[in-house]
């Protein structure tokens, strides 16, 4: 089997060093290369192009977006970017996603190589699953600019008994989970809604901190309401509320009236936010008021949930193959029976706007 080329770009020799050594380590991974900046990085890399570049952001000579947009317009190739987890970081990042970055992997200023070691295997997975993505994908468009733990479920944060899912009612909300390429994806969905959309909730895979920034982004883009969701925030008609990294997030109802509980709790699935934790949390208590949408984004994460969802009545769809930049999630769900309707990604908006009026049809 061949080795996933790497290429690390990072003006940091302690991260140049370590990440060599770490993501080198994997036998299916091989570096090879390391540069302290982008221009270094262009001439090692005409005599090998690399499978995957794992890309700093601040540097010196050119900073790592304008890199980014470079090798995108010229050959597209997956990027992992490491990013400090800092409010200006946050917002960086996001420009990076919206420039077509795979993934994220956000590290501190401080302890810079210790964490390094101790997110080794999120950062072999980034690699791995940067390196599966369906690149044309990634592409943006012209106007957008330790050991393993445990595998918990779902059950480890939503209590036993808890909200029953209403009656059908005129009062519908939208329930959307993804992952890898899914913030372009969710970009690409929400600027084609008109305002007066159903209330929607979101769990996007993204680290602590660049949830709120992503929000405001889409925010300042789209006809419907966008912000990181707090506790309690009720969901209605031209709002999305979207899941804080490191916090999952629950949908509950109140009478008819829906709201989200935003929780601290373990990983699920390896994640937090968890898109199972919000499926399962709106087939508790919205049934078949609600739509279940899965999309782009590696691993199994939402699959339970939406079979869950569909069984209380819920309509569901997955985003196809075609149009993923990893067709993993959407998989999972397919194969286990969950999914309704598999539906291209710019066929997911006429889809939330028509399928939901369906319901009182």
């Amino acid at each position: 089997m061949n080795r996933i080329k790497v290429m690390v770009v990072d003006d940091s020799a302690v991260v140049r060093q370590v990440l060599t050594g770490l993501l080198g380590a994997d036998p299916g991974i091989e570096v090879t290369g390391a540069a302290a900046d982008p221009l270094l990085a262009m001439e090692k890399m005409k005599a090998c192009w690399p499978d995957v570049i794992v890309l700093d952001v601040e540097m010196p000579r050119m900073d790592g977006i304008t890199f980014l947009r470079k090798i995108m317009q010229e050959r597209p190739t997956p990027v992992v970017i490491c990013s400090t987890l800092t409010e200006k970081g946050a917002q960086t990042t996001i420009a990076a996603l919206a420039a077509g970055a795979a993934a994220i992997i956000a590290k501190p200023r401080l302890g810079l190589k210790q964490f390094l070691h101790d997110a080794c295997d999120d950062l072999v997975a980034a690699v791995k699953g940067a390196a599966r993505a369906n690149v044309k994908r990634l592409i943006p468009r012209a106007e957008s600019m330790p050991a393993a733990p445990l595998k918990h479920t779902a059950d480890v944060i939503l209590a036993p008994g808890a909200n029953r899912a209403l009656m059908q009612t005129t009062e519908r909300v939208v329930a959307i989970g993804t992952s890898t390429g899914g913030t372009q994806a969710l970009e690409e969905i929400l600027v084609s809604l008109p305002g007066v959309s159903p209330g929607i909730v979101v769990v996007q895979h993204m680290p602590e901190k660049f949830t709120a920034a992503f929000a405001a982004r889409l925010d300042g883009l789209c006809q419907v309401a966008v912000k990181e969701a707090q506790n309690n925030d009720r969901v209605i008609q031209g709002r999305v509320l979207i899941a804080p990294g490191g916090k999952h997030m629950l949908l509950r109802s109140s009478g008819a009236q829906y709201f989200v509980e935003v929780v601290d709790g373990p990983l699920v699935n390896r994640h937090r936010p968890s898109v199972d934790v919000l499926f399962r949390s709106a087939a508790k208590c919205a049934g078949a008021n609600a739509l279940g949408i899965i999309m782009t984004g590696m691993g199994d994460d939402g699959a339970a949930g939406l079979l869950e969802m569909r069984k209380a009545g819920a309509h569901t769809i997955a985003q196809d193959e075609e149009s993923c930049v990893v067709y993993g999630m959407p998989r999972e769900a397919v194969k286990r029976g969950a999914v309704e309707k598999t539906v291209p990604l710019n066929g997911i908006g006429r889809v939330i706007v028509q399928q939901l009026s369906a319901f009182t049809a």
